[in-house]
């Protein structure tokens, strides 16, 4: 068990708004026993795994009081390991937003490094959105709620929390879903946290997944809240076509694919067929529509997760058209010349045939 002191020492930059006394009931608060968590997960048996994440596995629990539990145990091989918890106790500690996951406690005992979150009985998006017969319990007001819900979330990691935050890993087995089907964003090992007067972060050690990452900070390592609107740009996509970005084939891929139909005028064959029950026609393109913004190939070129709010919530904005994504490949079998209903007028972007895959969480490649 820590002790006091050595809370004191590995968390005292953490809490800069609280006095020391209050960072240190803080974390006293948080910390739970091995023996504790052992007990509600049974010893962390396989019958209690809930998955794999990119830095270890995570199990369901129950405490004693009859909470219900996911403790995520950050792998003993894994170099990053501690420094991942400590950016999540760091951040998801302070974070409390209902589309964010909320963080019950932490264990560093006997090598051990585990965090312990509220358990969502319906486990992570990928899981039902890329599973053909689970996808039917996602009619499109389930898909416009979860869309709606990560950009409140984001927007209150970007602009509405003490301080602002790049997640640089948003993905959909990184968003939760509880019972009602409210989305709620996970997994904070990889985000950077930014003062108010910071806009922009350059790092030499890339971390995030493929086919999510922003051209900019894959090939550059540049990040920015733009970086997160881009990969949110990407999940709005795979969530409305209930395609995975990196399940295309013929060298080409989902960013590709939607607006080639987005400028040829028939965007309605981008939403997922799967959909049984009557989907309105000016959401779904205008959800289309916000994707193909968020994915465009100048950062500066993307919305702000605020005028995306603006955007979902309204139907009267006009939104301008969207160029050409990063990571354009094109199939051969459009023509581009066709303007769509809401507007031509396509600038063209700079093309890249880089390949998007979006299986793997990467913590550390050196930039091009």
């Amino acid at each position: 068990m820590l002790t006091k002191k050595e809370i004191q020492n590995l968390y005292s930059s953490i809490f800069i708004l609280e006095t020391q006394a209050d960072c240190e009931k803080i974390m006293e608060s948080l910390l739970m026993g091995l023996d504790t968590l052992k007990t509600a997960t049974a010893n962390f048996s396989d019958e209690n795994k809930l998955g794999q994440g990119g830095f270890g596995p995570v199990y369901k629990g129950k405490l004693f009081d009859g909470r219900e539990i996911a403790v995520k145990r950050l792998s003993s091989n894994s170099g990053q390991g501690l420094a991942e918890l400590k950016t999540e106790v760091m951040l998801v500690a302070k974070l409390l937003h209902r589309n964010l996951v909320k963080l019950l406690g932490f264990c560093l005992e006997e090598e051990e490094k585990l965090l312990v979150y509220e358990y969502l009985p319906n486990g992570s998006l990928d899981k039902i959105l890329f599973d053909h017969g689970k996808r039917l319990r996602l009619g499109w007001g389930s898909r416009y709620k979860i869309i709606v819900g990560i950009a409140r979330g984001l927007l209150y990691l970007h602009e509405d929390s003490q301080l602002r935050i790049i997640h640089r890993d948003l993905k959909a087995s990184n968003i939760l879903l509880d019972e009602e089907m409210n989305p709620k964003i996970s997994d904070f090992g990889l985000a950077k946290l930014f003062g108010e007067s910071e806009t922009q972060g350059n790092t030499n050690r890339i971390a995030g997944t493929y086919g999510y990452m922003a051209p900019e900070y894959a090939k550059h390592g540049l990040f920015s809240i733009k970086s997160d609107v881009y990969s949110f740009g990407v999940l709005v996509l795979e969530i409305v076509t209930g395609q995975k970005n990196s399940s295309f084939r013929n060298l080409t891929n989902l960013l590709s694919h939607a607006w080639l139909h987005w400028n040829n005028g028939t965007a309605e064959e981008l939403i997922d067929p799967i959909l049984n029950d009557p989907w309105p026609t000016f959401e779904a393109f205008k959800c289309v529509h916000i994707g193909l913004l968020c994915v465009q190939e100048n950062a500066a070129d993307r919305p702000s997760m605020s005028d995306i709010i603006t955007m979902l919530s309204s139907h009267s904005v006009t939104a301008p058209a969207p160029s050409r994504p990063a990571f354009f490949v094109s199939n051969g079998h459009f023509k581009t010349d066709s303007a769509n209903e809401f507007g031509s007028g396509l600038s063209r972007s700079t093309d890249s045939i880089q390949r998007s895959v979006n299986e793997v969480t990467i913590s550390e490649l050196d930039p091009r």
